[in-house]
């Protein structure tokens, strides 16, 4: 019995570590997409950022509402944060967790931060992930958001005291 416990448990470990090395890639490619995404949002890329989503039939929904599948998510982004680098802003995925469900579907949750002058929101992101063709895809996409106060562009230096008005200058009488 001893004998064969030295030769299954190697065994098993031999077995169960390129599943777990399968696993860390999956993660790793999964954060790779959303990393791609934000960077192709910053750069005012819009369909780079819609490259990490099925393409035609993501579910979105965001707001209480569904978009239209990928042209409807995309045209909602051009339309509503496409017209300057300002209205786009700057956005930021941070805090993710990724459930790989099967060998073919993950969930990720994660947080976001969308910085635009006078109007930054931030929110959470649910998003289904499925592997099609050996690529990691966002089939189902649902944002939970508010806003938030925006961050001052540049440190505004403090003013000045300046003398109260009602004061005389005591040199002066």
């Amino acid at each position: 019995m001893k004998m064969l416990q030295l030769f299954v448990a190697p065994a098993a470990l031999c077995l169960a570590a390129p599943a777990s090395a399968g696993a860390v890639q999956d993660r790793a490619a999964i954060l790779s997409v959303i990393a791609k995404m934000e960077q192709a949002w910053n750069r005012g890329d819009f369909r780079g950022y819609m490259a990490g989503f099925r393409n035609p039939d993501v579910v979105f929904a965001s707001g209480g509402k569904f978009q239209d599948g990928w042209q409807g998510t995309l045209d909602h982004y051009v339309r509503d944060y496409g017209a300057s680098p300002e209205t786009r802003g700057t956005l930021h995925f941070y805090d993710m967790k990724v459930d790989l469900l099967s060998a073919d579907a993950a969930m990720l949750v994660g947080r976001y931060h969308l910085e635009r002058p006078g109007h930054a929101a931030e929110g959470v992101n649910t998003r289904l992930f499925r592997k099609i063709k050996g690529r990691w895809l966002i089939t189902l996409n649902h944002v939970s958001a508010y806003d938030v106060p925006s961050k001052p562009v540049a440190p505004t230096p403090p003013a000045s005291p300046s003398a109260p008005t009602d004061r005389q200058d005591p040199l002066s009488n």
